[in-house]
């Protein structure tokens, strides 16, 4: 697509102090996200991808801050912005969804009454235009029944529906960017199609691009069109979901797809999950070099220096001295997700 970006995320530092020293949450990490398109954000717990959605979104508290890089949204950088711009575009032009939805809704408050404030707070319309504008939208999601949902408090409501009324609330304003930090990790399956299917339609339908952040790389593969693989605060690997999930590069990457269950032709029931050996570091104290080194089984002496970000191919970037060398884990077929 043509014009200006709506995001493009350019060397991002984002650090902790702490008595021991300066942790840095996010290092380094650049990526572009154009309109109507969805950026799957993955890793395991402690990667950093919670803590580059809060960046974006300003949500970075002491003793947190922004050290370095840019945050440009249609071409603004965020970073630099006054806390009263910020706040005038987050809930407006940009919007997150959390995890727990209880994060969003207030438990004392009926719905209507949240919604109705969501919206009057960015725009000066009628209490009774207001309300129609929140109706309409909890039924964007799906929601059956939106007039009686509206009269409801949280309590009163699933956890599959609370957590639908807090993506209705971040589509009020039909945002131009949305970060959705793990949204449907707690719902049933069911659940969770259903909502991934209906935020996809949104996205086609209004073009926003869409920050899908989600340790599930099954969910990031039927969901997003570029992914992004974060480790120790890095990404380690950027591209295409088909060209990433199904030839990886990195072999962080490859011991993440190699761990999922599934079916693989001749493997007999009952064959143990490989796992990535050792565990992720210590932020305070990272190896030397290469973060993945000491887990790794093509580490050499080079990967005591830092790798830099390379092209292998067209659609990918990795950093990484040994791309695509032959699978890690050659017990569990490494092979795409969809495999």
């Amino acid at each position: 697509m043509g014009g200006v970006p709506t995001l493009s995320v350019r060397n991002l530092r984002t650090v902790f102090d702490t008595r021991a020293g300066e942790v840095a949450a996010v290092n380094e990490v650049s990526f572009t996200l154009e309109r109507g398109r969805v950026l799957g954000l993955v890793g395991e717990s402690g990667s950093g991808k919670s803590v580059t959605g809060f960046s974006i979104m300003g949500l970075v508290d002491a003793p947190g801050r922004i050290a370095s890089g840019e945050i440009l949204f249609q071409g603004r950088d965020l970073a630099k912005l006054r806390r009263e711009d910020m706040r005038q575009l987050r809930g407006n032009r940009i919007a997150m969804v959390f995890q727990d939805p209880m994060m969003t809704l207030n438990p004392v408050l009926r719905v209507d009454k949240q919604m109705i404030e969501a919206v009057q707070a960015h725009q000066r319309v009628s209490h009774a235009v207001a309300r129609d504008l929140a109706r309409d939208t909890l039924g964007l999601m799906g929601i059956a029944s939106p007039e009686e949902r509206l009269l409801a408090y949280p309590h009163q409501l699933s956890g599959g529906m609370r957590q639908r009324v807090a993506i209705a609330i971040a589509m009020l304003h039909r945002p131009d960017l949305i970060i959705a930090d793990e949204p449907t990790t707690a719902l049933d399956v069911t659940i969770q199609a259903q909502i991934l299917s209906e935020m996809q339609k949104l996205v086609e339908e209004q073009g926003t691009a869409l920050i899908w952040i989600s340790h599930d790389l099954s969910v990031v593969a039927g969901l997003a069109d570029d992914i992004a693989v974060m480790y120790a605060g890095r990404i380690v690997e950027h591209g295409t979901v088909d060209d990433v999930l199904d030839r990886p590069l990195h072999p962080y990457t490859q011991g993440l797809i190699g761990s999922l269950p599934r079916r693989v032709p001749g493997q007999k029931r009952g064959t143990r999950l490989r796992q990535i050996p050792g565990m992720t570091p210590n932020l305070l104290s990272l190896p030397p070099g290469c973060a993945f080194a000491p887990r790794c089984s093509r580490r050499t002496a080079v990967c005591d220096t830092h790798p830099a970000v390379t092209r292998p191919t067209d659609v990918q970037e990795v950093r990484c001295f040994h791309p695509g060398a032959p699978a890690l884990y050659p017990d569990s077929a490494v092979q795409g997700v969809g495999a």
